[in-house]
């Protein structure tokens, strides 16, 4: 079942998104934009983690990666890897680096192609350009768990950016809630246009309930921004409303419930092959996929928003950036409260064991993100009014399509989509709004984990990682 959950993690700002554009591998959803798609979300396991298991199985441990950069003659692909890690029995300490192999191969070739004969000065030439730091990118980071706490302090330096990036996350379990705590400078958040924004200072204080068996859960919150927010390898935009500097107190609450059609338990006999030596148990390449399955699930909630200081708009935004940069704003209401609602339809055949069509797996997810605005635009259509609201994104419904295929063995194709059924952004009528393309490898020892390489069309980038205990 696609995960319900992103409709209410998307209302605030800790909601990891899977991406390229750091050494940390994530970037942040932005409330107030569609939800973004499933495959976004970013992996359970940390980065110093996935790199840690990853570099058994690629050469010289080295993980490939695609991101856009500020400038072109770095090249998008990149090579990561784990250059040191310390753990103990409640801590650890690890270190990534980065590098960007096209500039230092197109310079190299340039030095020898415009060198008469392989001269000294020509090597020393080489050297330089080994030696240039933007080339390279680092990042330190470290873990303390406690008996119902968990610290996590990073910090990381790319050779091409002027300035470092900083996070602390502090995890605490209770009973019933999780507590968060965030705090990033400057913090990267990624809108619904696939456009990167640098925040200078995000702090985020968020409590959650733990699901319920009646469904119903609650979250609060509490967010500042410091700074202007500039945009990452471009130099225009809009900046997102909730993204300007100010203190915000928010709270949600949502109600999930969902049913089966029809389900096929699992059982023992139906994993179990016959051998010369007995039956041989052969459990699913992944458990949550052990079932084949029909079923419906939704989900309702409700917002509310209070914003304290900054002020509704910013036109002097434009003061604080470059002159080259071109940024507008839009106004910001004070106190909003708005609803929401999903509804998922799941369809899958086979129980992922055999080694080839044993899974095929489908699932269609209709996004209500905002109540108000949809409901704004409805009552405009029927009045027949000139003014349109089409420029906002959350004013049309949005289907999430996600199709899953087993290619051979633990190998699955897998391709999510998001439609906007609505004209928006100048596209007149239901278009696709966003496409990501991934192939994984199930491991079966892990019961639900599986090594995922995904790319992103519309963000030019793609990544290499290791996801568990998902769908």
């Amino acid at each position: 079942m696609a995960n319900l959950r992103t409709a209410v993690d998307s209302q605030f700002w800790d909601q990891p998104i899977s991406s390229s554009q750091t050494l940390e591998g994530c970037a942040y959803s932005i409330p107030g934009d569609p939800f973004p798609l499933e495959v976004t979300r970013a992996s359970k396991a940390l980065r110093v983690q996935q790199l840690s298991v990853l570099g058994n199985g690629f050469p010289l441990g080295t993980i490939p990666s695609f991101s856009p950069t500020s400038t072109k003659d770095l090249g998008s692909f990149s090579l990561q890897s784990l250059f040191l890690k310390l753990a103990t029995s409640n801590s650890w300490l690890g270190l990534i680096g980065q590098f960007r192999p096209k500039k230092l191969i197109s310079s190299i070739k340039g030095e020898f192609t415009n060198a008469d004969e392989f001269e000294w000065p020509a090597f020393k030439d080489v050297a330089k350009h080994v030696f240039d730091k933007s080339i390279y990118s680092l990042g330190l980071f470290s873990q303390i768990s406690l008996s119902s706490s968990s610290v996590l302090l990073s910090t990381e330096r790319h050779g091409d950016k002027r300035r470092p990036r900083y996070k602390m996350m502090l995890w605490h379990e209770l009973p019933d809630h999780d507590i968060t705590l965030e705090a990033a400078w400057p913090g990267l958040f990624l809108d619904h246009k696939g456009k990167y924004w640098d925040v200078p200072e995000s702090i985020s204080l968020d409590m959650s309930s733990l699901p319920s068996e009646s469904g119903f859960q609650y979250r609060i919150g509490v967010h500042k921004n410091g700074g202007h927010p500039q945009p990452v390898n471009t130099l225009n935009g809009e900046v997102p409303c909730a993204l300007m500097p100010g203190l915000c107190a928010k709270a949600a609450f949502s109600y999930e419930k969902r049913k089966d059609f029809w389900r096929q338990k699992d059982k023992v006999d139906d994993t179990a092959v016959k051998t010369d030596k007995g039956k041989v148990w052969h459990p699913s390449f992944d458990m949550r996929l052990r079932e084949p399955h029909s079923a419906i699930s939704g989900i309702i909630g409700g917002t509310s928003v209070a914003w304290f200081g900054g002020s509704e708009s910013s036109p002097s935004t434009e003061s604080h950036v470059d002159m080259d940069t071109s940024i507008g704003t839009k106004k910001r209401s004070p106190l909003n409260a708005n609803l929401f609602g999903s509804v998922c339809y799941t369809f899958q055949h086979g129980r992922f064991t055999k080694l080839y069509g044993d899974l095929t797996r489908v699932d269609a997810r209709l996004d209500i993100c905002s109540a108000s605005a949809v409901a704004k635009r409805v009552f405009n259509i029927f009045r027949r009014s000139s003014f349109s609201n089409a420029d906002n994104p959350l004013s049309s419904p949005k289907l999430s399509l996600i199709l899953q295929q087993q290619v051979a063995g633990p190998i699955m194709v897998r391709v999510d989509s998001k439609f906007s059924l609505g004209s928006s952004s100048g596209k007149q009528g239901p278009h696709v709004e966003d496409l990501i393309c991934s192939l994984s490898y199930s491991l079966r020892l892990l019961r639900s984990g599986k090594v995922v390489a995904w790319y992103s069309p519309k963000r030019k980038e793609g990544m290499v990682e290791l996801r568990l205990f998902e769908f």
